[in-house]
């Protein structure tokens, strides 16, 4: 017989076949397109043949429809487990996403739902798995399988306390490792649904990133006795076997749905396949995401309300050139973030090169766009050393062939990064980028002084990077000092509200230069 184990990962909200960038815009992406793929694929299955459907994580959150739902129609939340549900998911899998607008909001959104959870490796106080279930056992025509579900052990490192309060959570190689040899037992075939990514290369598995424990699903392949594995967090688009597992990773937003195929015969898989579906190439299953229309609405006439001015415009047109020589954009959101904690030394990103920036008038529909993580601050009291050391890790973003410069392999291959390369405000800066990497920050001045090592300097950082996010491991939590728990497109939308025409300014200089020639 034949199991096809279909699933989708990283919706981030994205229902409609829209990215928000203009109202009612069609996009070859959406729930409601991998929702089509899923039924056909299932029509078309004999009845002796099995299929699994799995929603792989990081699905509340995202897009300006679910930050709508979070901020003004909490009660309508559960809509988006309703939707999910009527996909026709057999189990959904707890991405770190999940976990953005605190655990109790989850599982509000979470309780419409007809799918197990399942979640092996975040654990309550008293040790158990979190929702209640490790895994689930499916039968169909005789065969046994069983999904086990893991998540990210990473999530610490990124939310605040109070949203995950109560909850540990371990790695998710030692949560399979405890957990496989009963599942063998209990079943045929054991799939492993991981929302995190691969640390290592996929054809010579060597490692490509330091082990953190974001990622482990390389680790998770090499366990014996796994015949699938699903994948996600990363964005990637993967179809593949690795360490002989066939696995998936469906890209984001729906744009692909993840298929593994597995020949069964005598309760053992004899011949696998791994292919993405692009969702392009369907017409979106409308009805799928009728329940929520009258959100949807609500959400497009929210995006539209103009909320204030900026002299001139913020538009960015390169986001290369932005982040090598600073933009006005980036300039506003330090300045939003000074106004806001009453410090002046800040630093942002400029996240994708999906961010437009700002137009002259502004809307929310702009600021959704420009800043799209869900992103509260924190200040922190820090010494000049670890300024220092946070400047020469952005340095490493940038790499110098002798002639020209160009963003590192380390922030595109394998996962997009560059919402790890920052831009300070308050300060003067250089960074040569032909001197050797953790030495090329040339010059560095705070209110017109050299910064000292020993110096005690308060800094305004989003709360992913003020934990140490992004390898900026001389910020941590223990150094907050203060915390302002407000989105941060509504601290933006609240300048603009008490100043209503804005100039962006640049406070401080900085520059990157190669042999002390401006590039």
């Amino acid at each position: 017989m034949k199991l096809t184990i279909l699933s989708t990962s990283d919706i981030h909200g994205y229902l409609y076949p829209t990215d928000f960038r203009t109202s009612h815009q069609q996009s070859p992406l959406g729930l409601a397109r991998a929702a089509t793929v899923i039924t056909n694929i299932k029509a078309h299955t004999a009845p002796t043949d099995m299929v699994l459907t799995i929603e792989n994580g990081d699905f509340i959150q995202g897009s300006p429809l679910t930050y709508y739902l979070n901020h003004f129609e909490q009660t309508s939340a559960p809509l988006l487990s309703h939707v999910a549900s009527s996909v026709g998911y057999d189990a959904g899998i707890l991405g770190n996403h999940e976990f953005n607008y605190g655990r109790h909001y989850m599982e509000h959104v979470l309780s419409d739902r007809t799918y197990p959870i399942l979640c092996a490796n975040i654990l309550d106080q008293d040790g158990q798995p979190y929702f209640g279930k490790p895994y689930q056992i499916y039968t169909h025509n005789g065969l046994k399988v069983a999904i086990l579900g893991l998540t990210t052990a990473y999530i610490s490192h990124w939310e605040p306390l109070d949203h995950i309060q109560g909850l540990s959570f371990v790695s998710a190689v030692q949560a399979a490792k405890n957990y496989l040899p009963k599942l063998h037992k209990l079943a045929d075939v054991v799939v492993i649904a991981y929302h995190g990514g691969f640390e290592c290369d996929l054809e010579n598995d060597r490692p490509t990133e330091l082990a953190t424990g974001e990622n482990e699903a390389s680790a998770l392949s090499r366990l014996p006795g796994v015949d699938a594995l699903v994948t996600g967090h990363q964005h990637r688009t993967i179809a593949t076997h690795v360490n002989g597992v066939p696995t998936t990773q469906p890209g984001y937003r729906g744009a692909n749905v993840g298929r593994i195929d597995l020949t069964i015969e005598q309760s053992k898989v004899t011949h696998s396949e791994a292919t993405l579906i692009p969702t392009a190439i369907v017409a979106p299953q409308l009805n799928l995401i009728q329940p929520i229309k009258n959100v949807e609405k609500s959400t497009e006439r929210w995006l539209d309300t103009n909320i204030g001015q900026l002299t001139g415009e913020a538009k960015i047109k390169d986001p290369l050139e932005a982040r090598l020589h600073g933009h006005p954009y980036l300039d506003f959101i330090n300045q939003v973030q000074m106004d806001a904690t009453g410090t002046d030394l800040s630093c942002t990103a400029l996240f994708t090169n999906e961010v437009s920036g700002l137009n002259h008038d502004v809307s929310m529909r702009d600021v959704e766009i420009s800043y799209p993580y869900p992103n509260t601050l924190a200040v922190l009291e820090i010494t000049g050393a670890d300024l220092r050391t946070a400047i020469e890790q952005c340095a490493h973003y940038w790499q110098w062939d002798g002639s020209t410069v160009h963003v590192s392999t380390d922030y595109t291959d394998p996962k997009v990064q560059h919402y790890n390369y920052d831009l300070f405000a308050g300060i003067d800066y250089t960074i040569d980028v032909n001197k050797p990497l953790d030495a090329r920050v040339t010059h560095l001045t705070y209110h017109d002084h050299t910064v000292k090592n020993t110096d005690r300097l308060h800094i305004v950082l989003n709360q992913y990077r003020a934990i140490g996010g992004g390898e900026f491991h001389m910020f941590s939590a223990e150094k907050i000092i203060k915390e302002i728990p407000v989105d941060m497109t509504e601290l933006i939308a609240r300048y603009f509200a008490s100043h209503r025409i804005v100039t962006p300014e640049q406070n401080g200089h900085y520059q990157v230069v190669a042999n002390g020639n401006p590039l």
